[in-house]
């Protein structure tokens, strides 16, 4: 492989971690980043404050050594903390799955932006250029087009290899996009998000600490992580318009008379919460499919390429994947640069295609499902049949968030598959006028059983 510098247009999560496993193979890298350094500024309002990371983001910040930097930022999640809408339940824990290990982890992105930064700039083989604007690629030579922070002026810089890691909103996709190199399909959601903060309470987390918090209304949903300061991050998400929607909350009164109605156990927790709702952005969410990612010396990465939404936790973890995929390609290949994207796009493409539908499934499944005694049921059977088939039946969150070995698109697949086989065992009891028990027992268990050996 031929050791060409590379230019990285996004200094974000994926764009430095990239920029460490790149300069630990030898490659010259220049990373190029619109904002300042956020190491010695706020974090730029907008942004999603809480990620969760999982195994398959842990699996590639251990292949660029970087676990030990980053575990102390991690706040470890063991499950749902389902509150009801009636105030008199018990808020209940749903568990991420059956495992000491089956954790998922709150990280805030400033803190973990800072220290994949640090990182990369430890490294010699690494320049980072901060208040520096990509605005276009040349698909042939590779040369970026930036606005120069001094002048004020467009400036080519030389042909090289070019690596788009700037985001959902990416200029670079954007400038390909209207050149006629790449098409894009943007299919925004109907709902948008709002962030609030709920504090410490005499100087304790106000909620229990080690779960994800979540108020499901089937039609919107209130979730709250972890902070490693006791507070915890909440975000609202709601239908753009409607009642409820967002245009409906328009002023203090509506959102108070909201939020106690639907969310007064979290309403309690925030003392201004009038204030934040009004003075907090409203961010918005959507799918972005891009087709080619490759372009000759020019590849589109992450968000850049594939962007998705929050609800199955696997945005950053999905473009961690890709850092690491990328990475174990180039320890492979043997030709060039653009040969090796190509690759990289044939070989993804399924996987963040697989992301992207899951992600807008578990949304309904957080905000409704849930709720549902039959969700409840089958949840239960799925980690009775993991325990009797544990290399066979492995439940799809789990596949998902657990097991980088299991690609997005196998978890997919089989999870359609276990699912045909739980909704083959509740068939069974259709019409019988009675609740199926939450243990498969007999002949549900032989029925199960029977269907896992032969479709698995």
């Amino acid at each position: 492989m031929r050791r060409q510098a590379v230019n990285l247009a996004g200094g974000g999560l994926a764009g430095c971690l990239l920029a460490v496993l790149l300069a630990r193979r030898g490659i010259a890298v220049t990373v190029f980043e619109r904002r300042s350094d956020p190491r010695g500024h706020a974090v730029e309002s907008g942004r999603s404050i809480n990620l969760a990371l999982a195994a398959r983001g842990i699996h590639a910040l251990e292949r660029a050594d970087l676990m030990q930097r980053i575990r102390p930022l991690m706040l470890p999640m063991r499950g749902r903390m389902i509150h009801e809408a009636d105030a008199g339940a018990t808020p209940h824990l749903l568990p991420y799955g059956q495992r000491d290990t089956e954790i998922i982890y709150s990280v805030g992105r400033a803190a973990l932006n800072r220290a994949l930064l640090e990182a990369a700039a430890q490294r010699p083989e690494v320049t980072l250029r901060f208040d520096t604007t990509c605005t276009g690629v040349d698909p042939l030579t590779g040369g970026l087009q930036v606005l120069d922070p001094d002048t004020g002026l467009h400036v080519a810089v030389g042909a090289s290899v070019t690596i788009a890691t700037d985001g959902a909103g990416s200029a670079l996709r954007g400038s390909l996009a209207r050149a006629g190199h790449v098409t894009v399909t943007d299919s925004p959601l109907e709902h948008d998000y709002k962030e609030l903060h709920i504090p410490p309470r005499d100087g304790a987390p106000a909620l229990r600490p080690d779960a994800l918090h979540i108020w499901p209304r089937h039609d919107f949903m209130l979730i709250a992580l972890p902070n490693p300061d006791h507070s915890f991050t909440a975000t609202l998400f709601l239908p753009h318009t409607g009642r409820p929607g967002f245009d409906s909350l328009s002023d203090d009164a509506a959102v108070l008379a909201f939020f106690r109605r639907e969310f007064a156990t979290a309403a309690a927790l925030i003392p201004d919460l009038a204030t934040q709702f009004r003075e907090h952005p409203q961010g918005h969410l959507g799918t972005i499919h891009t087709e080619p990612w490759a372009c000759g010396p020019v590849l589109l990465l992450g968000d850049a390429a594939h962007a998705i939404v929050p609800f199955h936790g696997q945005g950053m973890n999905a473009a961690f994947e890709d850092c690491a995929l990328l990475d174990s390609m180039l320890a492979e290949a043997g030709g060039d640069w653009p040969e090796v994207f190509a690759n990289f796009d044939r070989i993804r493409r399924n996987d963040a295609q697989a992301i992207a539908r899951m992600a807008l499934e578990n949304y309904a499944e957080m905000r409704s499902s849930v709720l549902d005694e039959r969700f409840l049921r089958h949840k239960a059977w799925a980690l009775q049949l993991e325990r009797l088939n544990p290399d066979r039946f492995i439940p799809r969150y789990a596949m998902v968030m657990f097991h980088p070995e299991i690609s997005y698109s196998e978890a997919l697949r089989r999870g359609s598959v276990q699912q045909q086989i739980l909704d083959l065992v509740d068939a069974q009891h259709q019409g019988e006028g009675a609740v199926p028990p939450m243990q498969l027992a007999g002949a549900d268990l032989a029925r199960a059983q029977q269907l896992i050996d032969a479709r698995l």
